[in-house]
């Protein structure tokens, strides 16, 4: 849940979801593939929602809106 807390920081602090890059870099992976592959489980999980190239963590369960 590292990535959905980092991703959730990111949008309340620049008012938009962050970049794969970005998201790496917060949570101390260098690769976007290990990225993409968490974001996509949690995608399955109906934790995130992903957008044009930006992963936007919205949580039914704890009220987050991008």
């Amino acid at each position: 849940m590292r990535i959905v807390r980092s991703a959730r920081a990111h949008i309340a602090r620049y008012g938009e979801a962050p970049s794969f890059r970005e998201l790496a870099a917060a949570v101390g992976l260098s690769s976007i593939a290990t990225v993409s592959y968490h974001l996509r489980r949690l995608r399955e999980l109906g934790v995130i929602v992903e957008t044009r190239g930006r992963v936007s963590a919205r949580c039914p369960h704890c009220g987050l809106t991008p």
